[in-house]
């Protein structure tokens, strides 16, 4: 199993599409090279929510990660979303991302079928074991209709391959009661925040950075806050927090990733349409979001 630290700032980096919805090839290769040289983040992460993985069929899914690795080319790790609710499913789309040459798979808690807690711990268990590539389990209740509880992922961290969590419960008492079970063990357990707004508390509270869609926007100061906290320069981290925390909020102003794209959209980037049943930002939204990125500085000319 890869020794590499996980910590920092990574982008769920979104699949940018053409007018006609395929996917912008092109596109998702400038994102990369921009996300890694301009942003300088320290992880891309393909085919996660942000990347409107419910929409990919398993070809187009393959193919960003293809494109991802090939064009990322050794300088982050790359961390490929090949979670699924159904365990079969699971275990071959991860065993196809690790065949490409990915470092980590990002694993989504089963969704829709709803498994009791005993069901969650053998659903991951059964991945790791198949695959034997280093997982991280992503707990986002809100989403899946099913909170994989404090007690089943402290199980999980002592699993071999199993070595870290993508934290979007938005329960803290949750996320402290994993950090302080796990912060002593033998084996690291990265905890990476997932609800974009808790990543400074997250780290506080001995978190190790985040997987973040508004990276795709405030990349650049989110990944400052990130390594200053981690170098022990928490005023100055929190200052960040504050500072980015309205524009972090607007950016949810409607169902991820829809005022992401928007926004990359009127920051000159290459983003594209949404897949339906996601629909475009509503219009007094859409203005809503262009002040808070004026307000921030970040508007492409032509949105100002």
């Amino acid at each position: 199993m890869q020794t590499q630290s996980w910590a920092g700032c990574h982008v769920p980096i979104i699949t940018p599409f053409r007018d006609d919805y395929s996917i912008d090839e092109a596109g998702l290769r400038q994102l990369v090279n921009y996300y890694i040289e301009d942003v300088k983040c320290d992880g891309i992460v393909p085919c996660g929510t942000t990347g409107e993985s419910p929409t990919l069929d398993h070809d187009e899914h393959a193919r960003v990660i293809k494109i991802v690795i090939a064009e990322v080319g050794g300088r982050v790790p790359v961390m490929a979303g090949t979670g699924s609710n159904s365990t079969k499913e699971a275990i071959e789309m991860t065993k196809h991302a690790a065949d490409m040459g990915v470092a980590a798979s990002l694993q989504v808690c089963p969704y829709y079928n709803r498994p009791s807690q005993d069901g969650l711990l053998k659903h991951f268990e059964t991945i790791a074991e198949a695959t034997k590539l280093p997982l991280f389990i992503y707990n986002i209740p809100s989403r899946t209709g099913r909170l994989i509880e404090a007690k089943t992922m402290i199980a999980l961290s002592k699993m071999d391959y199993i070595i870290g969590m993508k934290d979007a419960c938005g329960d803290l008492m949750v996320t402290m009661e994993i950090i302080r079970a796990t912060r002593d063990c033998a084996k690291k357990f990265y905890v990476l925040c997932g609800e974009d707004a808790l990543t400074f508390p997250m780290m506080a509270l001995g978190g190790d950075g985040g997987i973040l869609a508004v990276s795709h926007i405030v990349g650049k100061q989110y990944r400052e806050m990130v390594h200053l906290y981690l170098a022990g320069e928490i005023n100055a981290s929190r200052e960040i927090h504050f500072k980015t925390l309205p524009l972090v909020q607007t950016l949810f102003i409607e169902t991820n990733p829809v005022p992401v794209k928007e926004a990359m959209t009127m920051m000159g980037l290459p983003a594209g349409k949404v897949r339906l049943p996601l629909v475009p930002l509503r219009a007094e939204n859409r203005e809503v979001l262009r002040q808070a990125l004026q307000q921030f500085g970040l508007l492409n000319s032509q949105d100002r």
